[in-house]
């Protein structure tokens, strides 16, 4: 039965040709050849795209798949046919000298030709939504306001979703969209956390992402820096820092390679393991320098012991372990207002205005309307004490009402319970652990020394102002004088531990 047919034209076996068999034959052999040309398109492609990958690699092969199962069950189908006897249908012949077949050829032929261009134009714009960042931020609104939000007031809001949580090649793809599966479903089941958790296992590599726009070998020299304080009294008293940041790093013939950049593994490497899924407790550290040399910290505080480190995830040091949050950060209330402050956009000449702004926007609103009304309410009572600065600067105050509950809605987002608390920003160490992690004074190696704590290391304090005091100033850096009267205890304490959620 399953003899080879004795046309020349029909090579295969009798049963092969069937309907089903040969649309089946058809449609893999279709999508064979797209996947093909997909695949070429993608190397040859200055700029990858990161969903070429899912079409290439997983939607196209399905159909691949669905074609081949047709050719199977055609040929089955047929074979089973004929072993009952049953007269195989054959195909309808087409005359094309017959007018009525002729005209029928046409209009199939040319329906054929448009859907095929219809469709791929359509699945073209199709993809080409799934890459847009309105189809990351947009298309499901409330579950991705805080991210969509932080990301459009980012360095990064001209720099593409996928080009940071995907990058180019259909490997990181997949895998972000099937860790993502689970996602989807607590999604439509309304089942997903409050605060949705940051993903910071499924984060790909910097060296595939970022580094294509930051090279690490031209991180070098100094930065200036200066920052704007006010404090918490009646008066607002401001508070400046003048700094000289040492990014060094990258590369020596551009500048010192000490500094901040010294752990970016171009000439030393640094691994570490962390013990919370946040990655803000580290144990144990690990560095190679460029000679080789191979030192190991633990912390004192920790009881993490060699059995441990045997079932520990050992991580490499990246770029993302100190610029965790590029896009998405959510700023505390005493660094917003600091800024607005600073920029006028709150009178710093308002009495109290830094104390009871800070309050009012960490107020633990349940719902975004309830925050907004909240905060006038708070602003409007505190400056009925001063019924002469409430009479004569009305326009201040509803200037400050206005900035506060501008910030408000840029950086807190109750609905989804998302706060500058929950999530953690390793850059500095005011207000999280940051370069405290592993600079705490704590990690200490086998010879006995500590990883070091010395402020100088990072930054060189250029001026210091501070209300009576009047500003100290000194290129090769002045001692650091905390604002309120804490004796040393900061020399202690991490800066968080007063700062901090």
């Amino acid at each position: 039965m399953n003899q080879r047919s004795t046309d020349p034209n029909r090579p295969l076996p009798s049963v092969f040709y069937n309907t089903i068999t040969l649309i089946g034959a058809g449609m893999a052999a279709l999508f064979v050849g797209l996947i093909l040309f997909l695949t070429v398109l993608e190397w040859l492609a200055p700029s990858p795209k990161p969903y070429v990958g899912i079409i290439t690699f997983v939607v196209m092969p399905v159909f691949v798949i669905i074609g081949l199962i047709m050719v199977v069950v055609g040929m089955l189908r047929a074979q089973r046919r004929r072993r009952r006897g049953e007269t195989v249908q054959e195909f309808p012949r087409i005359d094309l000298n017959e007018p009525r077949h002729r005209r029928a050829v046409i209009v199939f032929g040319s329906a054929g030709v448009l859907f095929l261009i219809l469709s791929g134009f359509g699945s073209f714009k199709a993809y080409e939504y799934t890459e847009s960042d309105e189809f990351c931020g947009e298309t499901c609104h409330q579950l991705m306001q805080p991210e969509f939000t932080s990301y459009q007031l980012s360095p990064h809001a001209r720099v593409g979703c996928v080009e940071c949580h995907i990058g180019p090649g259909a490997t990181w793809f997949v895998r972000s969209k099937l860790s993502g599966a689970y996602q989807v479903y607590a999604t439509i089941l309304d089942k997903y956390p409050r605060p949705i958790p940051t993903p910071i296992e499924n984060l790909r590599p910097s060296r595939d992402t970022c580094e294509h726009c930051h090279w690490p070998a031209h991180f070098y020299q100094e930065n200036y820096v200066k920052h704007h304080y006010f404090l918490r009294d009646e008066g607002n008293s401001p508070f400046e820092l003048d700094l000289l940041m040492k990014i060094g790093g990258g590369n020596s013939e551009g500048g010192p390679t000490s500094g901040i950049h010294w752990h970016m593994n171009i000439a030393n490497t640094v691994e570490y393991v962390a013990t919370d899924e946040q990655r803000q407790v580290i144990p144990w550290i690990r560095t190679t320098g460029a000679d080789g040399k191979v030192t190991v910290y633990k912390s004192t505080e920790s009881n993490f012991s060699d059995a441990d480190l045997a079932q520990a995830d050992v991580r490499k040091m990246d770029c993302i372990d100190c610029h965790n949050r590029p896009s998405h950060a959510y700023h505390p209330p005493n660094q917003l207002v600091n800024q607005s402050m600073s920029l006028s956009r709150i009178p710093a000449s308002l009495p109290g205005v830094k104390d009871v702004s800070v309050d009012a926007l960490d107020g633990g609103y349940e719902t975004t309307p309830a925050a907004l009304e909240a905060i006038a309410t708070a602003i409007h009572e505190h400056f009925d004490k001063y019924p002469e600065v409430a009479k004569a600067r009305s326009a201040d105050i509803e200037q400050t009402v206005s900035e506060l509950q501008r910030i408000y809605q840029q950086n807190y987002f109750p609905e989804m319970k998302v706060s500058w608390k929950d999530f953690p920003n390793n850059i500095g160490h005011l207000y999280y652990p940051g370069c405290f992690r592993c600079h705490d004074g704590l990690h200490v190696n086998e010879a006995g020394e500590t990883l070091t704590r010395d402020c100088n290391a990072c930054h060189t304090i250029l001026a210091q102002e501070m209300g009576a005091e009047g500003q100290r100033v000194a290129l090769e850096g002045v001692e650091y004088h905390h604002p309120e009267d804490i004796d040393e205890a900061w020399k202690e304490m991490n800066c968080n531990e007063c700062h901090g959620p």
